[in-house]
């Protein structure tokens, strides 16, 4: 599974076990190329459900806030992808970043990895809400 692929999964999966039933879809369709909607882990749900599922919205907020409460560390999830990353026990080394910047389309220079953390986080963001993600409004995507 892609890099992106694990932080959707670990997003909108969350979601389906604690928010909307319906929610599984979008874990489900996230990965390109992956097990179609219908074979997604979300348990009740009816073919309507699911195909309806797409435009519903999940807070990625409270997700992301428990994900680090867990971790039991200070994590800017908000401003930082490292601190996403390891919120959601991904792997956050420069080598996976760059594999990150390679699957999203990154054009600069990914050896200046300032630069690249802050492309990286503002497209993750971007594709989190072009896929029902719900962002809290401090976040510029």
């Amino acid at each position: 599974m892609s890099i992106f692929g694990k932080i959707m999964s670990s997003i909108f999966g969350s979601s389906t076990a604690t928010a909307a039933p319906a929610g599984g879809a979008p874990a489900g369709s996230a990965p390109a190329g992956s097990a179609p909607a219908g074979s997604a882990p979300a348990a009740g749900t009816s073919p309507t459900a699911t195909a309806a599922a797409p435009a519903q919205s999940v807070d990625v907020a409270p997700i992301l806030d428990a994900a680090v409460a867990a971790k039991k560390e200070k994590l800017e999830w908000r401003t930082s992808i490292v601190d996403l990353m390891k919120a959601l026990d991904i792997d956050s080394s420069l080598s996976a970043r760059k594999e990150l910047a390679k699957e999203l389309g990154y054009t600069g220079d990914t050896n200046d990895s300032a630069s690249m953390n802050i492309w990286l986080h503002k497209q993750v963001m971007t594709k989190l809400a072009a896929n029902g993600g719900k962002l809290p409004p401090e976040i510029k995507h």
